[in-house]
């Protein structure tokens, strides 16, 4: 969104190709609309790199020049403190990852008889484990967002303890619509990545925080919504989709950790997704369990926070499920 006082951004146009590789993403993958709008800001950067530096476009490129592109890339980045490297490092990959998938689709398309990235290899990355917030924080954060009183208030505690009770992506919580809510609130029906849907159970503190929230929810739908906001689990009067924002949302909770006086850099609405899972293995439940109400694909995805709980309790996780010795996923 453009600040205020200022034009919104005009976006640049891109080949057409690029377009119709999103539309098979979106139609024959069922990437979400977050996954394809990465997709278009990675091709688009390199788009434009191109054409001001070779004056070419995307389907004509050469593996030297993506790799010129990739070390200007790397070059390029500015981040404060010792993790640079390895924020550089992630990025160039990720890019790159872009780059293939879209080499790759003209290839089979024949549009392009070679690949150029093919000849590239994929920069080495650390392993790098998911930050976390510890069980008495969380209750702070809750604890303070109830102190408010008010609908906003009542909302927050609300969307805290839907995150910390269901380990939903934020795209996932804030969109959720009001058909997700299951009977008498003791589950969820989510659709995930890919289109997947998925049963998630709510846990207590979460249902009675939901139905607090729901005897204000109206105050969150303008007088003259023709269905729009009215919609959506959270509504929204002032967003464009109707509903409560993943960046709102991560904005409140930055405001939240001040007032509880933790660290904002600590909180985001994924840390505490990262929140519940490792408190749940910490407390000795199954991975596979876990894995299906994260919505992970592979367990060796969820199998990445038995790294972060003590020995004890990994140990637990491992004796109760032989599946997280081997990374089986079925």
């Amino acid at each position: 969104m453009a600040r205020p006082g200022r034009p919104p951004k005009e976006k640049p146009k891109l080949h057409p190709l690029v377009d119709s590789f999103l539309d098979m993403l979106t139609t024959e993958r069922g990437a979400a609309m977050n996954t394809r709008q990465a997709y278009w800001r990675d091709l688009a950067d390199f788009s434009l790199y191109l054409r001001s530096t070779y004056s070419k476009e995307i389907v004509d490129s050469s593996t030297d020049e993506i790799k010129a592109y990739l070390e200007d890339l790397g070059n390029k980045i500015h981040v404060k403190g010792q993790n640079k490297a390895q924020i550089a490092t992630r990025t160039v990959a990720r890019r790159l990852s872009a780059l293939r998938q879209f080499y790759r689709y003209l290839v089979s398309e024949n549009i392009r008889k070679d690949d150029p990235t093919s000849a590239i290899e994929s920069p080495k990355q650390t392993r790098t484990l998911p930050k976390t917030l510890s069980e008495a924080e969380v209750s702070t954060l809750i604890k303070t967002a109830g102190q408010g009183g008010s609908a906003d208030s009542v909302r927050l505690v609300c969307l805290l303890e839907m995150l910390y009770a269901t380990g939903l992506r934020v795209s996932e919580l804030v969109g959720l619509p009001m058909s997700a809510i299951g009977e008498d609130m003791q589950f969820l029906m989510v659709a995930g990545k890919g289109g997947r849907e998925r049963m998630v159970p709510i846990s207590e503190p979460a249902q009675k925080a939901l139905k607090s929230y729901l005897d204000v929810r109206k105050q969150f739908i303008s007088p003259d919504d023709k269905g729009t906001q009215a919609q959506w689990l959270f509504p929204s009067r002032t967003s464009e989709s109707g509903h409560l924002t993943r960046q709102r949302f991560a904005q409140l909770l930055k405001d939240l950790a001040d007032a509880a006086q933790i660290d904002s850099d600590r909180v985001s609405p994924h840390i505490l997704r990262h929140a519940f899972a490792t408190h749940l293995l910490s407390n000795g439940a199954d991975l596979r369990s876990v894995q299906k109400m994260l919505g992970h694909a592979d367990i060796a995805t969820t199998q990445i926070y038995t790294h972060i709980i003590g020995d004890k309790a990994k140990k637990t996780v491992e004796d109760k499920h032989p599946l997280s010795k081997t990374g089986t996923d079925d």
